[in-house]
């Protein structure tokens, strides 16, 4: 199929694109278009109106600041995954992204593009989540920082507001000594997750969980934190009871409704099964560390 028919227009610079947002409502920004044109050539996303931002150079960088990880917008897959200076602030950047589609999407496609898309499958939404990380948004009032829980409201549905584009994402570093891990399942390599899962864990001088942070994807309508997962291990020696355990209180948050890849049971069933594995993982890496 083919797109319907609209304006292309091109911006130089972040204030041109905010200022073609606003005289343009209902326009689109176009990155790397991995998600947006397929969904234009299936008629599910009908824009009048696409401005494309390859053509602004402070979007392009990978940057480190405070020891973060900020991703200009039109910073593709592949760039972010290979980077070196990301992947030791930040390992489970790379981890996750090879599990991105396939590595000729990884050249076009943007992580940034990836987070405003919002697939509640994606891995990258879930890994800003999970590292405590942000967005920033620039309006025609100025700039905004909105933290990955508030931005995340639905299923490819967002809070950044429609005169406004998001110019970079922030992923913070993991803290020092802690054990990280992240799986999936899916149908096959390269496809949106059924259900995903990652984990980092610091362990105290006495050998007991001190914080842990856990999230995951494809099974829910957005990205969602683990809380309960995260209170039973916190304050324990990780023990087999307690992975157990943490596997068990995961499964109430698949909340995905029946469809052709899964049912809601089944959900919860590598919901569990991921979130013991990379509890294991995390934790082994801190003892190794």
């Amino acid at each position: 199929m083919k797109p319907p028919l609209f304006d292309y227009l091109v911006a130089r610079s972040s204030d041109e694109a905010v200022r073609l947002l606003s005289e343009h409502p209902g326009a689109m920004i176009l990155a790397g278009g991995q998600s947006l044109i397929p969904a234009m050539n299936f008629r599910l996303a009908s824009p009048a109106t696409l401005i494309d931002i390859n053509r602004i150079p402070d979007l392009s960088s990978i940057d480190i600041v405070d020891g973060n990880v900020r991703v200009g917008a039109v910073v593709r897959h592949r760039d972010l995954e290979q980077s070196d200076a990301a992947f030791a602030a930040n390992p489970l950047l790379r981890t996750a992204l090879h599990h991105v589609a396939h590595v000729p999407i990884r050249n076009r496609g943007t992580t940034v593009g990836s987070l405003c898309h919002a697939d509640a499958a994606a891995e990258m939404p879930m890994i800003l989540l999970l590292s405590g990380g942000w967005v920033t948004a620039a309006g025609p009032s100025g700039r905004r920082d909105i933290a990955a829980d508030e931005f995340f409201e639905f299923h490819m549905t967002t809070s950044r507001g429609e005169d406004e584009m998001i110019v970079s994402a922030t992923f913070p570093a993991l803290p020092a000594g802690a054990g990280h891990a992240f799986a999936e399942f899916a149908r096959r390599k390269g496809d949106y997750a059924i259900a995903a899962v990652g984990a980092i864990i610091e362990r105290g001088e006495d050998g007991k969980v001190s914080a842990a942070r856990l999230a995951a994807c494809g099974i829910a309508s957005r990205p969602v934190r683990l809380p309960d997962v995260e209170a039973a291990i916190v304050g324990t020696a990780l023990s087999d009871a307690d992975v157990a355990l943490a596997g068990e209180r995961a499964k109430e948050a698949a909340t995905a409704p029946d469809d052709n890849n899964a049912t809601t049971a089944y959900r919860k069933h590598l919901l569990a099964s991921l979130t013991r594995r990379v509890v294991r993982e995390a934790a082994d890496m801190t003892r190794e560390g």
